[in-house]
């Protein structure tokens, strides 16, 4: 039996048989520490390899974002039975979450990957030129509604307003331009007119069939 008694109870009146223990000043300097957030990691090409996954997880990573603006619907399958296979070897639960591509209209790809534009150059959007035959002239879009829904003097604005074109001239299926603000342009950057006006659907070819 053991009876705490304050600091100050003397001795002499301790009961005969019983033991009297003092409070323990001890501090526990570790806590148990209960963590109430998840962490969230993006999978990209320098991260997405097995042995890769498996050191995020034992770090503690909850949940794997893919950005599905990037990328195949074949190179997104291998990724996540990666991670459903380092998952179980590790036995804890990992989640998946699918970040679908939004309705952004973009343009198509360059040869080079990027050109330069200055002011004053000329350059069309032709709904024709397809993946990988853009250059300093124009470029292919895969808005087939183009044509039909800009004017002449409408500016269009590109890779988030960096370079404005202003358009020229609309035809069947091209729109001639006259760089406003130029730069570097890279491949499969957004593209939507001033104002507004430019819209596409809210779940993409890429959203809606994947799981």
């Amino acid at each position: 039996m053991a009876v705490v008694l304050p600091h100050n109870t003397e001795s002499a009146f301790q009961p005969r048989g019983i033991r009297v223990e003092a409070p323990s000043t001890e501090i526990n300097v570790n806590p148990k520490v209960i963590r109430r957030t998840k962490i969230v990691a993006t999978v990209g090409p320098a991260s997405d390899s097995d042995d890769a996954i498996a050191k995020l997880i034992r770090a503690g990573v909850n949940v794997f974002r893919l950005n599905f603006s990037h990328g195949t619907t074949e190179q997104h399958t291998l990724v996540a039975s990666r991670i459903r296979k380092q998952a179980s070897i590790a036995g804890q639960y990992v989640g998946i979450m699918a970040d679908l591509q939004g309705p952004k209209i973009r343009i198509r790809s360059f040869r080079n990957d990027f050109i330069e534009l200055a002011a004053g150059d000329r350059f069309h959007l032709d709904l024709d030129l397809g993946a990988n035959e853009g250059d300093i002239r124009g470029v292919g879009l895969e808005y087939e509604p183009l044509c039909s829904s800009v004017v002449r003097g409408d500016i269009l604005l590109l890779d988030d307003g960096r370079i404005r074109l202003r358009v020229d001239n609309v035809e069947a299926r091209a729109v001639e331009c006259s760089v406003l603000i130029g730069g570097k342009l890279g491949s499969r950057k957004g593209i939507n007119r001033l104002g507004g006006g430019l819209a596409a659907p809210a779940l993409t070819a890429k959203g809606p069939h994947r799981h």
